[in-house]
This record gives C-alpha cells, sequence and structure tokens, in this order.
C-alpha cells in the first residue's frame, strides 16, 4: 500500500480527494491536514505527501525541508493553483518530487501518485532545467535588487516610506521638516539608484522586495 498524507487547508478539496484514494486498492490516506503545522508530526510516516504549494502558515517549501528531515525517502508532490514557472522551480528546486496544476483531475493526481511512487518522473529533464533556470535568473535579479536598495541613505528610505503613504512633494517636505526642494531632489536620486523612470515604478520595486510598506 501507498501510504498517502493530503495537506491542503481547503476542506471541499482535500476531503473529496481522500475519498476518491481511499477508494483504490493501493493508496491509503493515513492523515489529513490543513497547514503545514499540522503536517509536520504525521511526515514520518508517509511514503507520499500531496501538499499545497500555499497555505495559512507558509507554504509548501517548508513541508518539503521537514519531509527531508524526518523522511527522506518518503516524496512530496506539489499541488498548486499557481501557473508562476518560478514558483514550480522554487519547488522542485527544494526537493519536491513532482509539481501538478489543480485544475488537474482527481485521476490525474492519482496517477502521479502512482508514478512517483514507482520511480517514475512527471517532469521531463528538459522541463526541470527549464524551471531551475528561471529560478536562477530570478535569484540574480533578487541579488540586484536589493543591492540598488541597499544604496538607498535612510532619508531617502523615509522620502519612497512617506510617497507610499500618498504624500505629495510638499505633504513629505512637512513630516520630513525639509525644504519641498529637497524632497524632489531626494526623489530624483531614488529614481537614479533605483533604475526606474517614475515615482510608480520606484514604489512598485521598493513594495515587490519588502523596502517599504503600504497600510
Amino acid at each position: 500500500m501507498i501510504r498517502v498524507l493530503l495537506v491542503d487547508d481547503h476542506v471541499s478539496f482535500r476531503q473529496p480527494l481522500a475519498f476518491m484514494f481511499e477508494l483504490e486498492p493501493d493508496l491509503t490516506v493515513v492523515g489529513q491536514a490543513g497547514s503545514a503545522a499540522e503536517a509536520r508530526p504525521m511526515l514520518k510516516d508517509v511514503d507520499i505527501a500531496v501538499v499545497d504549494l500555499n497555505m495559512p502558515d507558509g507554504n509548501g517549501l517548508g513541508v518539503i525541508a521537514d519531509m527531508r528531515k524526518v523522511n527522506p525517502n518518503g516524496m512530496i508532490l506539489i499541488l498548486t493553483g499557481s501557473n508562476d514557472r518560478i514558483e514550480w522551480g522554487q519547488a522542485i528546486e527544494a526537493g519536491a518530487a513532482g509539481v501538478l496544476h489543480k485544475s488537474a483531475s482527481i485521476s490525474e493526481i492519482i496517477s502521479a501518485t502512482r508514478r512517483l511512487s514507482a520511480g517514475d518522473h512527471l517532469l521531463s529533464p528538459r522541463e526541470v532545467s527549464e524551471l531551475l533556470r528561471l529560478v536562477g535568473q530570478h535569484r540574480d535579479k533578487d541579488r540586484v535588487a536589493h543591492s540598488a536598495l541597499a544604496r538607498l541613505t535612510p532619508r531617502e528610505r523615509e522620502v519612497l516610506q512617506a510617497l507610499a503613504d500618498g504624500m505629495n512633494d510638499k505633504e513629505i517636505a512637512l513630516r520630513l521638516k525639509i525644504s519641498t526642494e529637497t524632497a524632489r531632489s531626494h526623489m530624483v536620486n531614488i529614481l537614479g539608484k533605483l533604475n526606474v523612470d517614475s515615482r510608480l515604478q520606484a514604489l512598485v520595486f521598493a513594495v515587490r522586495h519588502g523596502a517599504i510598506r503600504i497600510e
């Protein structure tokens, strides 16, 4: 019997999947979890964990890491509603045995579980190589972005945060007790350091990389 753990916070998806798994003569669902924390104690006793990539307390990448620690022979099949190939690549890089989109039918998920148990691959070597290449490119872009953000002075970060708070040049100047011209000068420097053309692009860049917050 292939021992399966189902990890997904959507009960309406997880329970019907469990029911269909249990109808198969060679599959048994030994546990269900709605979060990574709930799944953690059960990982050591399964052959394959079918794991949602996005959960309330993190993502499937953490479950993959936990599985590798407590059950090196166990495998993770990631299910995701995302079409982001970088996320797929990150899952493979972390050690997932396979990735399926949630639009797959239950029969496809069951088939994939059997294939992984038999040592087959869901993705071709070329597909895996391409996914990992995308992850590498993404990591390089992140490195460049954080390097650019590191060049901002504390005052420039304050100006950027004020901009995120919806302030214009005059309001930024009042908040920071500087002249309007100085506020504009800071903004010009920010655009140059981030290599963007507009204030909106600067905001998107900074939010995407966690340099400022929008409340």
